[in-house]
């Protein structure tokens, strides 16, 4: 609110600006005499490249390829030629977890279950998110109204935009987008309980997870892909390790590494605060950002996190940190960005 407030721009002059556009596009079709803009689509007549004389870089780019219209039979269409088929019936959320789970949405009766996955599951829990959001709006349910485990590997977009009351657990591995846009929800990953391996050394969920999230919690008892939290703007997450780009243009919420970081950490980064353990500071993007230690509010916070990390996921890792806690106070670095922090001073 305090950062709204500071912001003159308003919804509708947005609303407007593409009210105009739109009026426009209409005022020049109607010139060339077209109806729609489904009937624009392929008309490479109507397209010419600007003259740009003035620029020496736009003057050496040739677009003739580009604009090239090679013949075409009049009875090959340009567009929606095939009707496209999601298969929206053979995802697991309408093939049993919308039926599973229609208590819970309907009457707000806690649902408890346990389900195989595989990576052919994609997008699991948005449909039935989806139907919370429709009928709660952005209240969603109490917590853990909806929880749901899975043990294997799944699919990608794993728990994508899930709201407040519904938790998934997954016993396995996730593909990438897990957690995207995720809003209120809560997703935790492990590695299977028989698994011999370091889970703060193995990647356990794939590249872009949690993009653009604006609510919600995350444990994660293992490493993470690519451009982790990218655009955050709301989630608390704790990764045991991330790879390049974590946290890129994240602008709230605040994110927990307790393992390394890859290149270009914190790029673009306006909001929100990182907390790394044993932060190499190679790695950081600091353009917007500056590289504190952790003071004894953060000490506070932070053990707060690794505490729920630990009850969420039984992390081997969370638990010598909280066993040995003075041995790591003085290894925590606080990631600030820097005109965030003078917004909130």
């Amino acid at each position: 609110e305090k950062l709204r407030a500071r912001f003159t721009g308003k919804p509708e002059y947005v609303e407007n600006l593409m009210i105009f556009i739109a009026r426009e596009l209409r005022e020049i079709m109607a010139r060339l005499g077209i109806r729609s803009v489904a009937e624009l689509v392929g008309r490479i007549d109507l397209v010419r490249q600007k003259s740009q004389d003035d620029n020496f870089k736009l003057s050496r780019v040739d677009l003739k390829r580009v604009l090239f219209r090679p013949y075409i039979d009049s009875s090959v269409g340009h567009m929606h030629t095939v009707d496209q088929d999601h298969e929206l019936e053979r995802t697991l959320d309408m093939s049993k977890l919308l039926r599973m789970c229609r208590p819970a949405i309907e009457d707000q009766k806690p649902i408890r279950a346990k389900l195989a996955i595989t990576n052919i599951n994609r997008v699991v829990g948005t449909l039935v998110g989806s139907e919370v959001t429709r009928r709660y709006g952005e209240s969603g349910l109490p917590d853990n109204t909806i929880k749901l485990n899975f043990e294997g590997s799944a699919g990608q977009s794993f728990g994508a935009f899930i709201p407040k009351g519904m938790t998934l657990e997954l016993e396995g591995d996730a593909n990438d987008y897990l957690g995207k846009g995720l809003s209120g929800g809560t997703i935790t990953v492990y590695p299977p309980k028989d698994s011999i391996f370091e889970a703060d050394e193995n990647i356990l969920i794939g590249n872009v997870a949690f993009y653009g999230a604006t609510s919600g919690t995350s444990y994660i008892n293992g490493v993470a892909g690519e451009r982790f939290a990218v655009r955050n703007s709301g989630i608390t997450a704790v990764v045991e390790g991330v790879g390049d780009h974590g946290c890129e243009y994240m602008t709230g919420g605040e994110v927990l590494v307790l393992g390394k970081i890859g290149r270009n950490f914190a790029a673009g980064m306006s909001g929100g605060y990182a907390y790394i353990l044993d932060c190499d500071e190679r790695y950081v993007n600091t353009g917007l950002v500056e590289l504190r230690p952790a003071n004894n509010d953060d000490l506070k916070r932070i053990k707060e996190l690794v505490e729920q990390h630990v009850l969420h996921t039984n992390s081997t890792k969370g638990r010598h940190i909280l066993e040995n806690w003075n041995n790591f106070v003085n290894r925590f670095t606080k990631v600030v960005p820097v005109a965030y922090e003078e917004m909130h001073a």
